[in-house]
């Protein structure tokens, strides 16, 4: 058994516990106090700053007894996504630091390697847990070490098939890995007595560890009727405990379902899993309560997954009243509405219904719309298996997600010239999410695939424009982006018109510098004439609405009429602008003495903070355009 680091148990009033190793000589009775005071400051906490609450209260118990067990950060422990470690990182040396999450300079609201020792592994993406753990369980058999790896993840993570994967290769590796499974979707069924939490914590004990092995052992030498009658046996006494068969043919050793907010079960478990020697990877199935001890949390619908500013008392969150419709509103109106003229329309996601708009959708079509769950890479190609049957398939998730389904994109879209629509909500840069959920490098990465049309609306009434172009549009892929966040507040039709492919359009007409932009950016381009303008300096501004196929006739007449060219969007590098260049240059538009520059996201990655700091850290605003223009 590897040495525990032990510390005398802290006086427990008013303790704020944020060193691991001062749980490790705890009571039970001890680390329920903990729990309790920790959950308290949970909720105070996100009150104040916002964040995700509803699955952080849920593992209050789960967290306690991890680090209580386990010698973190020696032992590795991974979350799975992140979004439920505020107790993990209020417990491993960030609790005063906890009032700046998601904030710029803060913490973040995931788990960061550079943020912490005690986080091994970044996670805002989900499903990445087990196989993250399983290599690190395989390079510390590698090293002949002896610390322990543990991977939490959640049910809705575990949907993923990056997650089976992951099981199937652990199984055959022959690495102790535990896993933990915290599902809450279930709710715990009533105790039915003493023997049955026996029971569970024999069956993670090393004895009976142990003796399955040799049961399996002795069993491949029985005859085969025995044979099977010996597996059949042993798989029945596991069904009655609490299943696992699938986990168990993946090769782990599956153990519970236990209640997850019992520490008197939890700890003794845990321990037991600590100290077994057994070579297989573990599975134990917990049962959580999302919002789990407050009660606004446990009564909303969504257990308040994520929230903004809220009054303790009452739950009620501080929501701003907004100026103008929310782009993930208009899109999903705009569906809609589509939808009601074309009976092909279908409307697909990937765990994120009410974070797409696609929940409304469903209200109106409940037939028509397919959450297919954390499964990016099985939307798309479910989606071109529709659209090869006829059917008009809008495939909406997060920009930064559609990364996971890079490859299907490629081969079973655009490959095969297949009419999917892809929505791509939360394009550019997103605010307190940070770097892992900006959506930064849609346009690199789609501008190079053959086949495919890219769009970007510049304000809320090009949106619904660019969806009534998607659903008439059938002669391949077609793709559009739009950001996080309120529109401009333009007036709106009750139904866009569709856009004719790859023509743009000018919005004010100068002679001397050129301004394309294409997505949202434009409202910063009109501000960047006006200003320029009081200075005597004439500028075009135009919007390109498409950044492929390119207006052509467009990047001519701008290109020749102007002394300098300015191009800006809210993506990466090595997007539209280059894409600009690259036909400019190829056009013989740059042979000249045309000053030309590309305005686009830094190359870096940018932390959370607001969307408006995020932007003014990017260089993409008024005055930003202006020193371009004038340097």
């Amino acid at each position: 058994m590897k040495h525990i680091i032990k510390h005398p148990a802290p006086e427990l009033r008013n303790s704020k516990i944020d060193d691991p190793a001062d749980l490790r000589e705890m009571s039970v009775d001890q680390l329920k106090k903990v729990a309790d005071e920790l959950r308290a400051d949970l909720v105070s906490t996100v009150a104040q700053t916002g964040g995700h609450l509803g699955a952080s209260l849920g593992v209050v118990e789960l967290t306690v007894a991890i680090h209580s067990t386990f010698n973190t950060p020696d032992d590795k422990l991974i979350w799975d996504v992140g979004h439920q470690a505020y107790p993990h990182k209020m417990l491993t040396g960030r609790r005063d630091r906890i009032h700046t999450i998601r904030q710029g300079g803060g913490l973040s609201g995931f788990t960061k390697r550079s943020e912490s020792e005690y986080d091994p592994f970044g996670a805002a993406h989900s499903s990445t847990s087990i196989s993250a753990g399983l290599g690190m369980a395989v390079a510390r058999d590698l090293k002949q070490a002896k610390n322990h790896v543990i991977a939490v993840i959640g049910d809705g993570s575990i949907s993923a098939g990056m997650a089976y994967e992951a099981m199937n290769n652990a199984g055959v590796l022959g690495s102790k890995l535990i896993v933990i499974l915290n599902d809450n979707e279930m709710s715990i069924a009533p105790p039915v007595g003493a023997m049955s939490k026996y029971l569970t914590r024999l069956v993670s004990s090393k004895p009976y560890l142990n003796a399955r092995e040799i049961a399996k052992s002795i069993s491949g030498h029985l005859p085969a009727p025995l044979r099977e009658a010996a597996k059949r046996a042993e798989e029945v006494v596991r069904s009655g405990i609490g299943g696992g068969t699938l986990f168990e043919e993946l090769g782990f050793y599956y153990i519970g379902p236990i209640d997850g907010h019992n520490l008197d079960e939890l700890v003794p478990v845990l321990k037991n899993l600590r100290d077994s020697d057994g070579k297989k990877p573990i599975l134990l199935h917990v049962l959580t309560k999302k919002g789990k001890g407050y009660a606004p949390a446990e009564s909303a619908p969504d257990k308040m997954h994520g929230v903004v500013k809220f009054d303790v008392i009452t739950g009620s969150q501080r929501k701003s009243i907004p100026k103008a419709p929310s782009y993930t509103n208009v899109y999903a109106d705009a569906l809609i509405a589509e939808a009601k003229r074309d009976e092909r329309i279908v409307a697909i996601t990937a765990a994120m219904p009410t974070g797409t708009g696609l929940d409304r959708f469903a209200d109106f079509f409940p037939d028509r719309m397919f959450d297919v769950g954390i499964a990016e890479q099985h939307a798309v190609t479910f989606a071109a298996g529709m659209a090869a049957e006829g059917f008009k398939p809008f495939v909406t998730i997060y920009s930064t997600f559609m990364q996971r389904a890079y490859d299907q994109i490629v081969h079973d879209v655009c490959i095969q010239n297949l009419p999917v629509r892809f929505a791509m909500d939360r394009a550019g840069l997103v605010g307190a999410d940070g770097a892992t959920h900006a959506g930064s490098f849609d346009i690199a990465y789609l501008c190079c695939l053959p086949n495919i049309v890219l769009m970007a609306p510049s304000d809320e009434a090009e949106l619904m424009n660019m969806v009534a172009t998607a659903a008439c549009y059938d002669d391949g892929p077609i793709a559009f982006r739009y950001p996080r966040g309120e529109g401009i507040g333009i007036a709106l039709s009750t139904q866009g018109a569709p856009l004719e492919i790859g023509r743009g359009r000018i919005l004010r007409r100068g002679t001397d510098v050129a301004i394309l932009s294409y997505g949202t950016r434009l409202t910063e381009c009109l501000k960047a004439a006006d200003m320029l303008e009081s200075k005597g300096v004439s500028v075009t501004v135009a919007d390109a609405r498409f950044a492929k196929p390119l207006d052509i006739d467009l990047i001519k007449d701008l290109a020749t009429t102007h002394g300098t060219f300015i191009t800006i969007e809210d993506g990466s590098s090595n997007g539209f602008g280059a894409f600009v260049l690259q036909t400019m240059a190829n056009l013989g538009l740059l042979d000249g003495q045309l000053k030309i520059r590309t305005l686009h996201l830094p190359d870096r990655f940018q932390d959370q903070d607001t969307q408006d700091k995020q932007y003014q850290d990017a260089n993409l605003c008024a005055l930003d355009i202006i020193r371009m223009v004038t340097t």
